[in-house]
């Protein structure tokens, strides 16, 4: 299959953005506390890039964010992901972190976008009661409008996590797990502390959140243009939504100092494969788990 074509004209590098991460068609797979190691032409390529988006625009972006993900939803509908049945396989923590078998679990997903990862997530676990928000209005409606809805199970609401408190919809120290799934790397990095605040305030003490999202020198950042580089490591997209690639010495600073433990950090070093066009696409990500203390220090 073309991946170019995949999606209604949508381009390369906005696929490798967006859709790659859940791609599973994968030579191999394998984690490890060191990142990537940059090619000679790569490591010139990056080098060259120095130059950065004018402050203007860069305030720009910022103020329009959600309408350029609502654009995102709007031109793309449901169909530019794929659904993430992966997701309880990557992340055993999920079944791991129940006390007891059919105990039932209340799970929050920052960033549920329209559906993807929640419904197999809801459909694979009978015993799961699922909050989810989404900085696009647009995405909550699309899932609202799914025949797989049902508000028994699940309660969906418009959020941003920088600013909207999340007490206003959820109790405060209710939530079993956070799931924050290639979702902070689309926040400033000056507000990504703001979004890990109010998730804390829901989740249970001694719980955790399972973070994944892209890594230093994933592909996709490789194939930014020039002129679309935000700041270090921070980059935006042609059709405005922007994507940080993280380290995991930053991540781990990051939650650290907001009050969570570290449980889990680490690269997770992938190379996805279109056989029809002969591409070996080298995909780096971090797979994280962070926990509240039991008790405050």
């Amino acid at each position: 299959m073309d991946e170019s074509r995949m999606f209604q004209g949508n381009t390369f590098d906005n696929y490798l953005n967006s859709v790659a991460p859940i791609c599973e068609d994968d030579a191999f797979q394998k984690k490890g506390h060191n990142a990537r190691t940059l090619s000679p032409e790569e490591a010139e390529k990056l080098a060259r890039d120095q130059v950065l988006v004018s402050d203007f625009k860069k305030l720009k972006l910022e103020k329009e964010a959600q309408k350029n993900w609502d654009l995102f939803y709007k031109r793309n509908s449901t169909n530019f992901f794929k659904d993430r049945h992966w997701t309880t396989r990557e992340f055993e923590d999920l079944k791991a972190c129940r006390e007891f078998e059919d105990q039932k679990l209340t799970i929050l997903e920052a960033g549920c976008g329209v559906g993807n990862c929640l419904f197999p997530l809801l459909e694979e676990d009978l015993n799961i009661f699922a909050y989810a928000c989404d900085f696009s209005l647009r995405a909550v409606e699309y899932i609202k409008k799914n025949a797989l809805y049902n508000i028994e199970r699940c309660k969906v609401f418009q959020c941003d996590l920088t600013k909207d408190d999340l007490l206003e919809n959820i109790p405060a120290d209710s939530v079993d797990v956070v799931t924050l799934i290639f979702v902070l790397s689309a926040i400033h990095p000056d507000k990504m502390h703001l979004a890990l605040q109010n998730i804390y305030k829901i989740l249970k003490p001694g719980k955790c959140v399972l973070f994944r999202d892209y890594g230093l020198y994933d592909h996709a950042m490789l194939r930014f243009k020039s002129g679309s580089k935000l700041g270090e490591n921070f980059y935006v997209r042609q059709d405005g939504t922007r994507s940080y690639f993280f380290t995991d010495e930053f991540l781990s600073h990051l939650f650290k100092a907001v009050g969570y433990e570290q449980v889990v950090n680490e690269y997770v070093l992938r190379e996805t494969v279109n056989r029809k066009e002969g591409l070996r696409v080298p995909r780096v990500f971090l797979q994280s788990k962070f926990r509240k203390p039991l008790s405050e220090a």
